[in-house]
């Protein structure tokens, strides 16, 4: 059979097994066993068991569980309803007002979390009703959040950029330093939108609340302290060389654990609730891995990753071309997977013709954790989009729909940073120095 034939077979076999219900690590699994047990000589079973195991006791991978649990301790605490106190006496003088505590609030939880789910989640369940409340226009209130909940990807600790670092072989360390600085401006970028909205419909933007004084303002501020004391323990020990990213994120999670403690909301139920959480989230996590793992090692032993590398280098394409097929490539594969399936279930395939076209894998990385985000926002399968669903019971067209403006801006982010790559590359550079 030849290379396209094999092609659509596996592609056909794997539409038709998610569309039975299966779950997604289960079907890449399958998938891998039917490539490798009809076109491969070497015996499906013993590949699958030796790959599944190797996925498994990755030590890179330690980290990821420790993450999702450190995010699944801070979705339990006062931390949400203290940064609000924190942030919206600074973002009342702004054009836009308490909108911006959407994307300062996302900013600031995703250097804890590492989802753009929890994020969003977590933010949302603390500023959508304060914002109706005060007359803030739901479509605006919920786009910013849904974009601005996106963050949880990009700024470190990121679960996607462990997968990727992971799955591509590139320093997770190295991609948490070179995702801070596209963050921060796509934070910004965020939140210039609103300033832009704001002057354009100054009529739907209710008065300020009471004017604080600078020392009030100050004063009000405290509430941010543990979470930034958390944050520069993350990330500050990465940065500064003292630990890895899996003894930063073991850090993470018994600064999470005392932050809790010292709001009182670390009971048992709370440490059972969110150790549970966080097993269950990382076991889904771990199963696709595998699964992925194991179809990566099937399309190996078939030759399908070399001949596509060498069609795609027939053709010609410069490295702006690749990239912006990859782009589109990924949106439309958002709406049938989530973030993660979509870069386990790539990268095997798509990393030999980026290596060759020369593409810096640290910057591709954060490439792909902003295309991603846009697949986040993405009908039908945006995770972000259930979450906001759930929260506000509005129909996921809507939510797509005032989420749009955000879209495009995280596709400014992408030609900024293609523009102007040092945006990723400076602070990585300077780490290896």
């Amino acid at each position: 059979m030849s290379d396209l034939g094999i092609t659509f077979l596996l592609i056909a076999s794997l539409f038709l097994i998610l569309g039975s219900g299966v779950w997604i690590g289960l079907t890449l699994s399958g998938v891998a066993w039917i490539g490798m047990q009809l076109f491969s000589s070497r015996p499906a079973g013993d590949a699958m068991a030796v790959t599944i195991w190797g996925s498994a006791s990755s030590w890179t991978l330690t980290a990821l569980p420790l993450f999702v649990w450190m995010g699944e301790i801070l979705f339990r605490t006062r931390l949400s309803h203290d940064m609000f106190r924190g942030l919206a006496p600074w973002m009342q003088s702004l054009p836009g007002r308490l909108l911006h505590v959407n994307v300062a609030g996302c900013a600031i939880f995703a250097a804890v979390s590492g989802s753009s789910a929890a994020t969003c989640a977590t933010i949302g369940k603390m500023s959508l009703p304060e914002l109706s409340r005060r007359g803030y226009p739901d479509d605006i209130s919920v786009g910013s959040l849904a974009g601005a909940g996106t963050l949880g990807l990009l700024i470190p600790p990121s679960i996607i950029m462990i997968v990727y670092g992971v799955a591509a072989e590139v320093s997770i360390a190295q991609l948490f330093i070179a995702g801070v600085l596209p963050g921060i401006m796509l934070a910004l970028l965020f939140s210039g939108y609103l300033v832009y909205w704001a002057l354009r419909h100054p009529e739907l933007v209710p008065p300020a609340d009471e004017r604080l004084s600078f020392g009030r303002k100050l004063h009000e501020s405290r509430h941010l302290i543990p979470v930034i004391l958390l944050i520069a323990a993350v990330l500050g020990s990465i940065y500064t060389g003292i630990a890895t990213a899996t003894e930063a994120a073991a850090i993470g999670v018994v600064g999470s654990l005392v932050l809790s403690a010292a709001q009182g909301s670390l009971g048992w139920q709370t440490f059972k609730e969110s150790l549970l959480g966080g097993t269950r989230l990382y076991c889904m996590i771990a199963l696709i891995l595998a699964g992925a793992s194991f179809l990566t090692l099937s399309m190996g032993y078939i030759g399908l990753p070399r001949h596509l590398a060498e069609w795609i280098g027939s053709l010609g394409l410069s490295p702006f071309e690749l990239l912006l097929a990859l782009m589109i490539f990924y949106v439309v594969l958002g709406c049938f997977l989530d973030g993660i399936s979509m870069v386990v279930l790539t990268m095997g395939v798509i990393m030999p013709t980026v290596q060759k076209a020369g593409i810096d894998l640290v910057w591709f990385g954060i490439f792909i954790v902003l295309v991603v985000e846009m697949a986040q926002i993405t009908p039908p399968v945006g995770f972000n989009l259930f979450v906001l669903q759930g929260m506000t019971k509005r129909e996921i067209g809507w939510i797509a729909r005032v989420t749009l403006p955000f879209f495009f801006l995280m596709i400014a982010a992408v030609a900024l940073i293609y523009f102007v790559p040092q945006i990723v590359t400076f602070l990585p550079e300077q780490m290896r120095r």
